[in-house]
């Protein structure tokens, strides 16, 4: 084993006996779920905030409900219900029809939980930034005949992308870092990785440092990525309003 160190860390470890590439891969699975748990929540946060604004009463009561129970659930136990409470009750279904057990995929149940999850946060996100947009601009487009759905997707939307950007990528580091709450389930991204690696090896500042420092990479890039796609977003607006 290297001895070569740096401020503690055994980078010996890192570089040369394999972890360094487990610890990777592990990364990339939790982007991975992170990534697809945000996509998810952006579609259930558009079309919930879309309906919590323009919606009947009784839709209006469900995602309100819905955003509520949600937000003041633990992420893990919802993690936990959805795929031990969840298997449960596929099982017994599939028992009563006559098939097989049913298991569920930890990073399928990780995106379905964090997905929604994210869904109702970018709910009230994007309610937000629709609610922003001048309503001059949309009294305009009624006044040339535009449709609801043309004057959602044409002024509306892109209008409040400049107000939703900066909640959004709050939403996308937290997705990042509630992967984490997958190691729970055995599914090996970073933190279960991590943990396997410190136990094996006993070096658990090494590899528990290392791991901060690759979620840390991560949300840098993502920050960096996020600032340069407001700034996309904002141009020709008045410099006051892109401050």
């Amino acid at each position: 084993m290297s001895s070569l160190s740096i401020l503690g860390l055994d980078l010996g470890l890192l570089l040369h006996d394999g972890w360094g590439e487990a610890l990777l891969t592990g990364l990339y699975r939790s982007l991975s779920i992170a990534f697809g748990a945000f996509a998810l929540g952006l579609v259930i946060g558009t079309l919930a905030g879309i309906g919590k604004l323009h919606g009947n009463a009784l839709l209006r009561q469900l995602l309100e409900l819905y955003t509520t129970v949600v937000r003041s659930v633990p992420e893990l136990v919802l993690i936990l219900i959805v795929y031990f409470a969840g298997s449960d009750l596929l099982n017994a279904v599939s028992g009563s029809l006559g098939y097989g057990q049913v298991e569920i995929n930890g990073a399928a149940a990780g995106i379905l939980v964090l997905g929604v999850v994210q869904g109702a946060y970018a709910t009230e996100v994007i309610r937000g930034a629709i609610l922003s947009v001048p309503v001059g601009q949309i009294e305009a487009a009624q006044s040339f005949g535009m449709t609801g759905p043309a004057i959602m997707r044409r002024i509306t939307l892109p209008a409040m992308l400049p107000a939703a950007l900066p909640g959004l990528s709050n939403l996308w580091l937290i997705a990042m870092k509630d992967t984490a709450l997958l190691a729970v389930l055995g599914f090996g991204e970073l933190t279960q990785v991590t943990r396997q690696a410190a136990g094996t090896t006993k070096e658990y500042f090494t590899f528990f440092m290392a791991a901060g420092c690759l979620y840390l990479i991560a949300s840098l890039i993502s920050n960096a990525l996020s600032h340069r796609l407001e700034a996309w977003a904002r141009r020709g607006l008045p410099k006051d309003v892109r401050a």
